[in-house]
C-alpha cells in the first residue's frame, strides 16, 4: 500500500504508539478479514472478542480463533487499531478484577473507553457491523469498538 491511505494509516497508528511499518510481513493475510474492514463506514461497530464471547446473529463474523491464544486478542487489537480510524471503544467493567492485563491494554490503546456490566456489551454487540473472534482464552477479552473518520 503506498500513498495518502499509507500515511494515514501510520500517522494514526502512531497516535496509538503502535508499530505501523507497512511490509509484506505485516499485511493482512486473510482476505475475509480485509474484506470486511474496507466495507466499514463511520459510526460502525467492529467486536473483538476472546474464544467464549457469544456471537450474535446477524453481524458478519470473522473467525481467526485457530486454538487457546491464538491469535491473542492483543495481536488482533493492535493489527485493527493500525488499519482502522477508532473513535473510541466499549468494554465490560469486570475486566478491571478478571483480567488486569487486559484492562491495562484496553485502556492504554483506547482513550475513549467506555465501560458497561457484561451483560450490557453482550446486548450492544447485537448491532456491531463485524465480529472478530481471537483465541483469546482469558475472561473479558472483548472490545466493541467505534469507527471513526480519518477527516
Amino acid at each position: 500500500m503506498t500513498g495518502p491511505q499509507t500515511r494515514l494509516l501510520r500517522g494514526r497508528a502512531d497516535i496509538l504508539g503502535v508499530n505501523a511499518r507497512v511490509s509484506s510481513q505485516e499485511t493482512k493475510l486473510n482476505r475475509h478479514l480485509s474484506g470486511a474492514l474496507a466495507e466499514l463506514g463511520h459510526g460502525d461497530g467492529v467486536l473483538v472478542c476472546d474464544a467464549g464471547m457469544p456471537i450474535p446473529d446477524g453481524p458478519r463474523v470473522v473467525d481467526l480463533a485457530f486454538r487457546a491464544g491464538v491469535p491473542s486478542f492483543a495481536e488482533v487489537l493492535d493489527g485493527l487499531l493500525a488499519e482502522l480510524v477508532v473513535e473510541g471503544g466499549t468494554a465490560a467493567a469486570e475486566v478491571r478484577g478478571a483480567n488486569p492485563a487486559t484492562a491495562e491494554l484496553l485502556d492504554t490503546r483506547l482513550p475513549e473507553l467506555h465501560l458497561v456490566s457484561h451483560a450490557k456489551l453482550k446486548e450492544l454487540s447485537a448491532g456491531a457491523r463485524l465480529v472478530v473472534r481471537t483465541g483469546e482464552a482469558r475472561p473479558y477479552a472483548n472490545v466493541l469498538l467505534r469507527c471513526g473518520v480519518f477527516f
